[in-house]
């Protein structure tokens, strides 16, 4: 029976976004481990594992810190090579930056065979000189003990295509998770229960943004543009973050308070997205968003930053719209208007391309993946 190994710096991720694949891996006979920190450092509260503890995964607590310049991480690295010795693990599938460095050093002295997937490049198109010569360099060194690369967004891919992988080494292209079709399907519309939440009129128009409240996800922008759109449009937000604060301030300033509404985390976002009249994604960088696809397969009208992972999912062709991130704010705004003016119907045209995005699709090619490995 093989063995494999799941490696992240928290468990959040692997239990939010690696339960598909745990799931492949136990399908076809192997047996999963898991290994990431538990806690979250901040409050030394335990993170959720409800998905891992549903599939009967065995978990391995590991303080893996993000920074790559914490001496813990030395001593984690020597907790986990202990733990593959001594467990026989034949493969480690690792994720996140620091998850992707340690997984990859474990691979070479355990002689582990070694997946690891990138979710994002830290250098990309537009990225700062320093990421380039700092990450970039990382991971073209890291790439000599990676049997399996893969990248969930095309100019990744191409970047990817300079590095030279482990012998027999292959660089594949799987664009993230998925997005279960069917679920967001049967999952229906609260319009009116939001609306009396919100204790806003039928006439609302609602725009909805799903993110952490961070500079990345670049809130900001939809923020300022407030002021110069109709009274009656409102800005949702349901995610959680450290500049809730700052961005509640400067509503107020803008005179836009009442439009401004932050959600917090919630777990019925599919149905909120239902509800809402336009989906705005105007993050900074992305690797390739969930919150996007899925808003796609709502039907909404989707209007998101022209940067990578992005524009693989909004067809030039399509209603949905890419706007300048430089821009953003000043596009959103003719946009928006334009739209509302005019009145015209945008019908979704993306909503057949989000089939090659479905989730079967995404199982079907880490099935071939793990099989080959």
């Amino acid at each position: 029976m093989k063995k494999i190994l799941f490696i992240a710096s928290i468990y959040p991720f692997l239990d939010g976004f690696e339960k598909n694949n745990i799931k492949i891996c136990q399908q076809m006979g192997m047996k999963v481990y898991t290994a990431a920190n538990i806690l979250d450092t901040s409050t030394n509260i335990k993170y959720s594992t409800t998905n891992i503890d549903d599939l009967g995964v065995q978990k391995f607590n590991v303080d893996i810190h993000r920074s790559p310049f914490s001496l813990k991480n030395i001593m984690m690295y020597k907790k986990l090579k202990k733990f593959i010795k001594n467990e026989k693990i034949n493969i480690i599938d690792c994720h996140t930056p620091i998850g992707g460095v340690l997984g990859r050093l474990l691979g070479k002295s355990t002689g582990c065979k070694v997946i690891y997937t990138a979710h994002g490049f830290h250098f990309y198109k537009g990225a700062p000189k320093k990421n380039w010569f700092f990450y970039y360099t990382i991971e073209k060194y890291l790439a000599r003990y990676t049997d399996v690369l893969i990248t969930i967004n095309k100019e990744d891919f191409e970047n990817a295509k300079s590095f030279k992988l482990k012998k027999n080494g292959r660089l594949f292209y799987v664009p993230g998770i998925g997005v279960d079709l069917n679920k967001v399907e049967n999952i229906p519309s609260k319009r009116s229960e939001l609306l009396d939440e919100l204790k806003l009129p039928n006439s609302s128009i609602l725009m909805l943004s799903v993110g952490e409240l961070n500079v990345n996800k670049n809130h900001i922008s939809v923020i300022n543009a407030l002021p110069s759109l109709p009274e009656n449009i409102h800005y949702i937000i349901c995610g959680q973050g450290d500049l809730r604060d700052r961005y509640l301030t400067i509503a107020k300033k803008l005179n836009v308070e009442s439009r401004v509404h932050l959600l917090g985390f919630r777990n019925d976002v599919i149905s909120i997205m239902k509800s809402c009249d336009f989906f705005i994604f105007p993050s900074k960088r992305e690797g390739l968003s969930v919150a996007l696809m899925e808003a796609i397969a709502c039907k909404k009208i989707c209007i998101a930053s022209k940067i990578r992972g992005n524009i693989d999912l909004i067809n030039a062709n399509s209603k949905n719209i890419l706007l300048d991130i430089d821009t953003f704010t000043e596009d959103l705004v003719s946009t928006i208007n334009q739209i509302i003016v005019d009145k015209k119907e945008y019908d979704n045209d993306l909503l057949a391309d989000i089939y090659s995005f479905s989730i079967e699709s995404i199982e079907n090619i880490m099935k071939g993946i793990y099989i080959k490995v």
